[in-house]
């Protein structure tokens, strides 16, 4: 199953669009990933808290990593809406938090769900800056005109190994433990959370969130230039989505793309919140 979200959504000054898809891959029986992408009704909240995108991948036996991972998606949008006293960076930390003492009660009461987990990127974006907090190795990237930047750092060995000196980053993409990660929500009482630093927000800009399925199969390299390339971001997920799949796709794969427009330019028309659900061709 290929599921796609196209949302648009007209805020003050600019016109939000999100594209977010998951798909099984090409070896996996289940699809253990889940994606989200909420957008307030209502113009306070939007303007407090903006728009949240989450993507998770799930991890644990019988289909319990989907539960770990549905569970994040939407604990984190509910935790981080309703609180009203933090600011939006400390609102999202606080709400990953709360989501993992959950995932990780709900894995010790009920033993079909023992060592469930999932990892996490969470993307807020406010009028004047985004945020984005992570748990694992689950990415955030930005393109910026014709070149992409990885804003998060995996929460990996491979990765603590190429902070110390110990391997390059080429050498960390193709190392025999590049899956193998520090931190899941769900696999212990607490969390630590890797919160961004304000980040700029400009016209035409897009952000890309996705789970190792896509980044294990694809470089950087052939990110950039499949997204770069792509007609719009809709098509762009989906041929992301598709190479993964032609390179093997070992994984499931999930993929979401938000792009910063003028608020004249309206996709997907004015105010309109869609949700399309599309199945893919075998």
């Amino acid at each position: 199953m290929h599921k796609t979200r196209e949302i648009s959504n007209r805020d003050l000054k600019r016109n939000i669009t999100a594209s977010i898809h998951t798909d099984v891959g090409c070896v996996r029986e289940t699809n253990e990933d889940s994606v989200s992408h909420i957008i307030p009704r209502d113009e306070e909240t939007l303007k407090r808290r903006g728009s949240l995108t989450v993507v998770a991948d799930g991890m644990g036996g019988h289909a319990s990593g989907e539960i770990a991972s549905q569970m994040a998606v939407e604990l984190i949008g509910e935790y981080y809406y309703a609180d009203h006293e933090n600011t939006p960076p400390d609102a999202l930390v606080i709400a990953i938090e709360r989501a993992n003492a959950d995932i990780y009660e709900a894995a010790i009461s009920d033993e079909r769900y023992y060592g469930m987990g999932t990892t996490v990127i969470a993307f807020a974006i406010l009028e004047d800056a985004a945020y984005s907090a992570h748990v694992g190795d689950s990415r955030l990237y930005h393109l910026n005109g014709r070149q992409i930047e990885l804003l998060t750092i995996d929460h990996s060995e491979v990765m603590e190994m190429v902070k110390q000196g110990i391997l390059s980053m080429e050498e960390a993409a193709n190392h025999e433990d590049k899956n193998v990660i520090l931190q899941a929500m769900g696999t212990k009482p607490d969390v630590m959370v890797e919160i961004s630093d304000a980040l700029p927000v400009k016209l035409y800009d897009e952000f890309l969130l996705c789970s190792d399925g896509l980044c294990d199969m694809l470089s950087d390299q052939e990110i950039e230039k499949i997204w770069f390339e792509a007609d719009d971001i809709h098509m762009a997920c989906r041929d992301l989505i598709n190479h993964a799949k032609i390179n093997g796709g070992h994984d499931n794969v999930s993929v979401g793309i938000i792009r910063i427009e003028p608020e004249e330019i309206r996709r997907s028309g004015e105010g309109i919140r869609q949700t399309r659900e599309v199945k893919a061709i075998a």
